[in-house]
């Protein structure tokens, strides 16, 4: 099964996250098919903090990948915060 997850990077106390798809059964921070955005927790306010390419996270869902919960909610303020 695909899925849309978080890959963790970044250094200790200093999180970002990369939206990526990947295997199921692949280890959080390990192999992924396509790297679809990121996410930096500690963003400033004048920097980005979410960004996530919509045309490719569309192809995949439909073609059966499944999103986290976490990711769903990060797509969903996303949106909102660009409307």
């Amino acid at each position: 099964m695909v899925v849309i997850r978080l890959s963790r990077g970044g250094s200790k106390s200093r999180p970002f996250f990369n939206i990526v798809v990947a295997d199921k059964r692949v280890r959080r921070d390990g192999r992924f098919i396509e790297r679809l955005g990121f996410y930096n927790p500690i963003a400033k306010d004048n920097e980005e903090s979410i960004r996530v390419a919509q045309d490719r996270l569309t192809y995949w869902r439909g073609v059966g990948a499944q999103a986290s919960p976490t990711v769903e909610r990060l797509v969903a303020q996303a949106a909102a915060k660009a409307a």
